[in-house]
């Protein structure tokens, strides 16, 4: 029981993650110091999709599946979760590197229309 929570809770910190990843660059609006924590942040996130790398939290989360009886599963976070929904052939590399470009093309956009609030004239 406690390995299984343990997991879950490794899941739920790899989807912060990615969310993060995403849609962290709006926090700037609020607070100026993200940009420092969420630059490396994207900029390791887009690291893995290049390289087809898979994220140190996933065999974190399969080793503690493992450790409470479970199976785990092969592949990536994104393979396993969320690949069924979205593509069900599964992850190739040419998917992965797709989605290192969205990584990149929303923080850009983020941080375009972040900086574009900061400078309009109020």
């Amino acid at each position: 029981m406690l390995w299984q929570v343990l997991a879950d809770l490794v899941l739920l910190i790899h989807f912060g993650f990615i969310v993060f990843v995403l849609f962290g660059g709006l926090l700037t609006i609020w607070c100026r110091w993200v940009p420092w924590v969420h630059l490396p942040a994207a900029l390791w996130a887009a690291a893995l999709e290049f390289g087809g790398w898979i994220c140190p939290l996933t065999p974190l989360e399969n080793h503690l599946r493992q450790a409470g009886g479970d199976a785990g599963y092969s592949g990536g976070f994104i393979e396993h979760y969320a690949l069924p929904l979205i593509y069900p052939a599964g992850l190739t590399p040419q998917v992965q590197f797709v989605l290192g470009f969205v990584v990149i093309l929303v923080n850009i956009g983020t941080y375009g229309f972040v900086w574009w609030r900061r400078t309009k004239p109020r």
